[in-house]
């Protein structure tokens, strides 16, 4: 009666058709779950019988079918999978949950999830994408995993106004707001595959444009072009390609780019090969007689400022010795 019961919960919990039989490990997965957008926009997904223990041999499967623009986010509430090594980045045969998205017309694994460290948000490079649940020992101190997933068309891009005619273009106006940031897509996460956004600053006249990059993580080397199978950001004062400005890639300090006139443009693209966390980044509008100062300056200039006045006093000091 009491095994009959524990069945039934996980049926429940994960959406299950059949009963899985958990102690034969060679048995394929009854616990596959399809989520389609059509039925569903966002929802959540747990490992099975969560927040209770996960039983040992399992492998549950979670697909998500999009459509047209959308794209797949899943962002992870709780994640405390069994792992009995000290280094939590080998998952080799152990309790895991691995990624997929479409590539070419198959799915490719992107990322691979172990140990308690919480894993930064998923985002597919198109409508599909699956996550594989493998449970090879389990744990009766090991929670599983909670995840909040949602079908998207902002790619986790939520500043800015997106324009509709674009699969990922977004648009910042002075007249709205003189400073701000903004991010690669699904940041601070892995950035989509084979995506390509703009981003576009419209100032008023007499206006410039200033981006300091906070964290900048592009997959690739320079100059950063196709045949080293680089993503990139790139810039422009126009809406063509500028000459001006190389193309960015790797991982690099903060820097600073600020345009020549009142219209800039940003490009990010990534291909179908590696992953990076992406950028973030601040922008300012100022007027064109305007410098831009870090907090670095600030910092350096009121340094500099108690540097004089402590001499100057000191000075002062060494006169009135000398008069008296």
């Amino acid at each position: 009666m009491c095994r009959n019961f524990v069945i039934l919960l996980f049926i429940h919990i994960c959406g299950c058709k059949e009963v899985f039989d958990f102690r034969d490990k060679n048995k394929g997965s009854n616990c596959d779950v399809v989520y389609v957008s059509d039925s569903i926009k966002n929802g959540t997904i747990t490992s099975p019988l969560y927040p209770s223990p996960y039983p040992a041999r399992t492998i549950c499967r979670y697909e998500f079918q999009g459509k047209g623009k959308e794209r797949v986010q899943v962002v992870f509430q709780e994640f405390n999978l069994y792992h009995p090594r000290e280094d939590n980045r080998d998952c080799d045969n152990q309790d895991a949950l691995i990624a997929f998205v479409q590539i070419d017309g198959r799915m490719e694994k992107i990322d691979t999830y172990c140990g308690s460290t919480l894993p930064k948000p998923v985002m597919s490079n198109g409508p599909r994408l699956k996550l594989e649940f493998h449970a090879v020992s389990g744990s009766r101190y090991s929670r599983g995993f909670k995840a909040a997933f949602s079908f998207i068309q902002n790619f986790g891009i939520k500043i800015g106004v997106q324009l509709p005619d674009y699969p990922c273009a977004f648009v910042f106006n002075s007249n709205e707001t003189r400073s701000g940031y903004f991010y690669s897509p699904n940041y601070p996460g892995f950035y989509p595959r084979d995506t390509e956004c703009y981003y576009y600053f419209h100032g008023n006249q007499g206006e410039k444009i200033h981006l300091h990059f906070n964290y900048f993580d592009v997959e690739g080397v320079f100059p950063c072009e196709a045949k080293s199978a680089s993503d990139y950001v790139e810039f422009s004062n126009f809406v063509s390609q500028d000459r001006k400005y190389e193309k960015h890639c790797g991982q690099l300090e903060e820097f600073d780019i600020e345009s020549d006139r009142r219209f800039f443009r940003v490009t990010f693209k990534s291909n179908d090969r590696l992953d990076g966390t992406g950028f973030n980044a601040t922008y300012h509008f100022l007027d064109k007689v305007e410098v831009y100062t870090t907090r670095t300056d600030i910092t350096s200039q009121t340094t500099n400022i108690k540097d004089v006045a402590i001499s100057t006093i000191t000075l002062l000091f060494i006169l009135i010795g000398i008069l008296r």
